[in-house]
């Protein structure tokens, strides 16, 4: 398959390890310190692009959470965009720390993930025009829900709402995540003041 150029930067711009050191230290009361990971996966590579991600708190980097797959392809009903399909684990544990052991992700199959049905973001992308001589500017992407869409998924036995979404860049990454409590609307955690703003510390482009 050729993947398209607007495909590869948006994959590009996902891969690597995030931070958001600046934002935790100047809101301390709101945002926690947040270590995460997209690392790049050779699954379902006929048709798209995918990103194991994960994330810790950096006082407790031994114990990450929220493991799930993001696979990047060609929206299936607008051809001139991009979607973000979300899948999880059904079992966690068994690949937790992967995003901090690389050769642990090479072990990861089909078998081991479930698609999250709801869980699909539309993908829009916006190109910025830099002012430096010579530069042709950069892009920004945007993913958000699609229209009469809900994602779900179990934990610890229990159904858990989220609201997704995000935008990227070539050096940053905004988390508009938040947990949902389906009876009143109301957010429970994650982004409620506003989106987690990550920094990228390192890259992992050269995984894929």
């Amino acid at each position: 398959m050729t993947i398209s150029a607007d495909l590869r930067t948006l994959a590009h711009y996902l891969a690597g390890e995030f931070d958001n050191r600046e934002q935790a230290i100047a809101e301390p009361a709101w945002f926690v310190h947040l270590r995460l990971w997209h690392r790049p996966l050779s699954l379902f590579s006929a048709d798209s692009l995918t990103l194991f991600a994960e994330q810790a708190s950096v006082v407790n980097l031994d114990h990450p959470y929220r493991q799930r797959l993001l696979r990047l392809q060609v929206s299936s009903t607008d051809p001139e965009a991009l979607q973000v399909q979300y899948y999880g684990f059904k079992d966690p544990e068994a690949v937790a720390g992967a995003g901090q052991k690389p050769e642990l992700l090479k072990t990861i199959t089909l078998e081991q993930v479930e698609l999250l049905p709801g869980c699909i973001l539309k993908v829009i992308s916006q190109h910025q025009v830099e002012n430096s001589p010579g530069s042709t500017g950069s892009y920004r992407f945007i993913a958000s829900s699609l229209p009469d869409t809900q994602c779900s998924f179990i934990y610890q036995g229990e159904t858990r709402y989220v609201s997704l979404g995000f935008e990227v860049s070539a050096t940053e990454f905004l988390s508009y995540d938040k947990g949902i409590d389906l009876a009143t609307g109301k957010a429970l955690w994650g982004a409620i003041l506003g989106p987690y703003r990550y920094t990228k510390r390192e890259n992992y482009n050269f995984e894929f």
